[in-house]
């Protein structure tokens, strides 16, 4: 569903159902695939939302498309934030981070659920047809190598080195991500339903090209800091976009234990 500045609009929802995606990869040694980043823009007060968190899961647990490593991201907007519930994980800087996506893809209108695969194709993100053919084409891109180095969680944030070749286009974008989060949700379009995410974007920081060559680079923990956070593993996930095209180039990721 959309809702932005007043406007409403209902988009066609494809089922999820268990066995969405043809299994090509499975068992396939994790060294022979490439990673493509897959963002989901999601929130808990849309209820065209919880089919696409379940694809995104089964996407991330049973990585089943042959020559990909799926790095998956749940990003919570904030124009859901209505009807008596506030997504707790939903950010402006997410907000503001898909506002970008319509205006490069030239849209009318954010929408939920919307996933983009690698920052080049964007279609409804409870679609695992869309999804299986995004990810087949991303396989089939060159990539450039990314390594994360040195990664550990201290000083409430990320400690870590990147070494990854670059160039006065790229930038080089920094995340942290809760491993999976729980949630009854009280009041609005999904009362009364309990929902589960997967890698769900608490921090995202972007740094300059030179940062890549193994320098220490620290990334605040931000909301995973807080008392109220849930505890467990994080996700560092790191990937190069070219700034004038927004496409990946590259990505990486690892779990660090807070």
């Amino acid at each position: 569903m959309q809702r932005r500045n007043g406007f409403v609009a209902r988009w066609a929802l494809v089922a999820f159902v268990a066995g969405s995606f043809a299994v090509q990869g499975m068992g396939q040694d994790a060294a022979q695939r490439r990673p493509v980043l897959v963002e989901l823009f999601t929130s808990e007060g849309c209820s065209d939302c919880p089919p696409a968190d379940r694809l995104l899961g089964e996407l991330d647990q049973k990585q089943p498309i042959a020559g990909v490593q799926a790095i998956v991201l749940s990003e919570h907007v904030t124009y859901w934030n209505h009807d008596g519930w506030t997504d707790p994980f939903s950010s402006e800087d997410i907000t503001a981070r898909q506002q970008e996506y319509v205006d490069r893809f030239k849209l009318k209108s954010s929408f939920t659920p919307q996933m983009v695969v690698d920052g080049v194709t964007q279609f409804v993100g409870n679609d695992p047809r869309a999804l299986q053919a995004a990810l087949d084409k991303a396989a089939s891109q060159p990539k450039q190598e990314i390594t994360i180095a040195n990664a550990q969680w201290d000083k409430g944030g990320a400690q870590f080195a990147v070494h990854a070749t670059t160039d006065a286009n790229a930038r080089v974008v920094a995340v942290l991500a809760a491993n999976e989060e729980q949630k009854r949700v009280s009041a609005g379009e999904n009362a009364g339903k309990t929902l589960e995410h997967v890698a769900v974007v608490r921090v995202m920081k972007s740094f300059g090209p030179e940062t890549a060559d193994g320098r220490a680079l620290h990334l605040g923990g931000g909301p995973l800091t807080h008392k109220d956070e849930a505890q467990g593993p994080v996700r560092l996930v790191v990937f190069l976009v070219d700034h004038k095209t927004g496409q990946v180039m590259g990505a990486a990721e690892q779990t660090l234990n807070r």
